[in-house]
C-alpha cells in the first residue's frame, strides 16, 4: 500500500478495479480547509486519462507491472508472435493488445513485454531503431533553405518524414516514442 503524500511520477496504483500510472502530481494545501493531493493517471489498459484528487493520507494499493524481454518472431495476419529467449516459451498476442508499437520493430528484434497480474497489456519497443529505407522520392539541389521533409517508407511500412538529402536504401536512425527521424547510420 502506497499513500497519497508519498506519490511520485512513473508509480503504478490500483485504483478502482483499474491500474493507472501516476503521470502528474501537486500537493496543495489551501489557506483554508485540508490539504489534498492532486493527480493526473492514465489507465496503462485503455490509455486514457483521468485527473483525481486524494487525500494525503488515503492509501492505494500498489500494482506490480512485470517486464520481460521477449523476442518478436512474426506476424500471421491477426496474430503477432513473441518468444522468451530464455525459457523458448511462445506468446500471441493479438493486434488490440500491441496497438502500433510495433510500426518501427523488424522481425526477430527485442521488445518488452508489459504485464499485470499474467494479462499482457502494452508492448514496449526500444527506443531507437535502425531501418533501411524502401521508397522516397529524389531530393532536389537547392531545396534545402527552409529545412524541408519529405515522407520516406521504411521496411517496416511505417512513414517517417526525412530531410530532403536522405536518399532511398540508407539506413536511418528513428526515436520510436515520437517516430522522428534523427540521423543517417
Amino acid at each position: 500500500m502506497i499513500s497519497a503524500g508519498d506519490f511520485r511520477n512513473g508509480i503504478t496504483i490500483e485504483y478502482d478495479g483499474n491500474v493507472y500510472q501516476i503521470i502528474e502530481f501537486q500537493h496543495v494545501k489551501p489557506g483554508k480547509g485540508a490539504a489534498f493531493v492532486r493527480t493526473k493517471l492514465k489507465n496503462i489498459k485503455s490509455g486514457g486519462v483521468v485527473e483525481k484528487t486524494f487525500r494525503p493520507t488515503e492509501k492505494c494499493p500498489q500494482a506490480r507491472i512485470d517486464r520481460k524481454e521477449m523476442q518478436y518472431l512474426y506476424s500471421d495476419g491477426e496474430l503477432f508472435n513473441f518468444m522468451d529467449t530464455e525459457t523458448f516459451e511462445q506468446i500471441a498476442l493479438n493486434a488490440d493488445a500491441i496497438g502500433d508499437a510495433l510500426k518501427f520493430v523488424k522481425e526477430n528484434e527485442m521488445v518488452k513485454v508489459c504485464s499485470h497480474n499474467g494479462n499482457v497489456f502494452a508492448i514496449e519497443p526500444p527506443l531507437f531503431v535502425e531501418l533501411e529505407i524502401t521508397e522516397t522520392e529524389p531530393g532536389f539541389k537547392g531545396d534545402t533553405a527552409t529545412g524541408a521533409t519529405k515522407p520516406a517508407v521504411v521496411e517496416t511500412g511505417a512513414t517517417v518524414y526525412v530531410p530532403l538529402f536522405v536518399e532511398q536504401n540508407d539506413v536511418i536512425k528513428i526515436d520510436t516514442r515520437t517516430g522522428e527521424y534523427l540521423s543517417r547510420v
